[in-house]
């Protein structure tokens, strides 16, 4: 009986890993609302995380980042995705990265050197792609 509950346990704790693990994947609205991000396992490296802009509001303009990859995270641990980069399309620079699900939120924090030091977006959940424009990458 002992066994039995033991393994129930650690089957219930592989699980809320699981779930944890997959709160990230989706796609997220900027908090401005001009571009949605797909999170999901990268294509070369399905145990990381990869987030690409899979909607921009200036689609089909020069400043265009439909396509454009934003994350790679190789590792999730203590409740966030970490260990990679996050690519800001503003300033055309990469960063050390977090994200992490709160409260329904993602929160995608950038940083140089130390976490405590870098600065935190917020963005939302959506079930779809707005309508207009289409990305077409």
């Amino acid at each position: 009986m002992l066994l039995l509950s033991a393994l129930t346990l650690a089957v219930g704790a592989m699980n809320a890993r699981a779930e944890g693990q997959d709160e990230a994947k989706g796609l997220w609205l900027t908090a401005d609302g001009d571009a949605v991000l797909r999170f999901e396992p990268c294509v070369d490296k399905p145990s990381a995380l990869c987030g690409r802009v899979a909607w921009d509001k200036d689609a089909g303009k020069p400043n265009d980042t439909c396509g454009v990859q934003i994350a790679q995270l190789d590792r999730y641990g203590d409740g966030a995705w970490r260990d990679g980069w996050i690519f800001d399309p503003r300033d055309r620079k990469k960063y050390r990265g977090v994200v992490r699900v709160k409260n329904g939120e993602l929160h995608v924090r950038a940083f140089v050197g130390a976490e405590i030091l870098g600065q935190t977006e917020q963005f939302k959940r959506v079930a779809q792609l707005p309508a207009t424009p289409v990305c077409k990458s």
